[in-house]
């Protein structure tokens, strides 16, 4: 039997579970390339900011900073403004910062959360309709072998199964992403936090 002919029999309770699958795999994709960029783009942010204060060029700083996107500049942005009243003053504002940039690190990724949790109740909906529609076939020919009920029990194990391989494979994304996206901005933080040290060296030694 073939995989097509798997999804009919599942009934049309299959369609919202494909487009389920479609979205699992689409925010996915996406966040995998977006993650390699980031990380690759800050990593060679903080280079080029370490070279720039090591060579005491900090004029250059805020051109560099244009070419970057801002998930990933704007925390830098905090610690070449000199408005800062105190330390404290700059720590609370580059937290926020970071904040911002750890929410986009997480974006869509609701969406997954939401497919592992719905999948299996749509699964079960179709279920129940496989179970319905079996009892309809035995209240049509007033007989109750197992060919009458076979396309109704076929249709809610198929839907209840393909429920399941959904929530499964999103609830494996959502959790692999969930550790990569902490661990990327537990990095990035880290960056930050170095960088913030040497400009505040940096200043002193003007």
């Amino acid at each position: 039997m073939s995989m097509m002919e798997l999804f009919h029999q599942g009934g049309f309770i299959m369609y919202p579970l494909l487009v389920f699958s479609i979205l699992a795999w689409t925010v996915a994709t996406h966040k995998i390339f977006f993650l390699r960029a980031f990380i690759r783009e800050s990593e060679k942010l903080n280079q080029e900011i370490n070279q720039a204060i090591a060579s005491r060029r900090f004029d250059d700083l805020k051109h560099t900073l244009k070419r970057f996107p801002e998930s990933i500049s704007r925390p830098y942005e905090v610690l070449m403004e000199e408005t800062h009243t105190s330390k404290e003053d700059m720590a609370d504002k580059l937290s926020r910062r970071l904040s911002e940039t750890n929410s986009s690190l997480k974006e869509n990724l609701w969406i997954l959360g939401t497919i592992a949790s719905s999948a299996p109740f749509v699964g079960l909906f179709g279920t129940v309709l496989g179970i319905m529609a079996s009892f309809k076939a035995i209240g049509a020919t007033g007989k109750s072998g197992f060919s009458v009920v076979a396309a109704g029990i076929s249709e809610s194990l198929i839907a209840t199964a393909a429920g399941i391989i959904v929530a499964v494979i999103a609830v494996l994304f959502y959790n692999y992403f969930q550790t990569k996206v902490n661990k990327t901005a537990q990095s990035f933080r880290h960056q930050v936090e170095d960088i913030a040290e040497l400009v505040l060296l940096a200043r002193k030694t003007k």
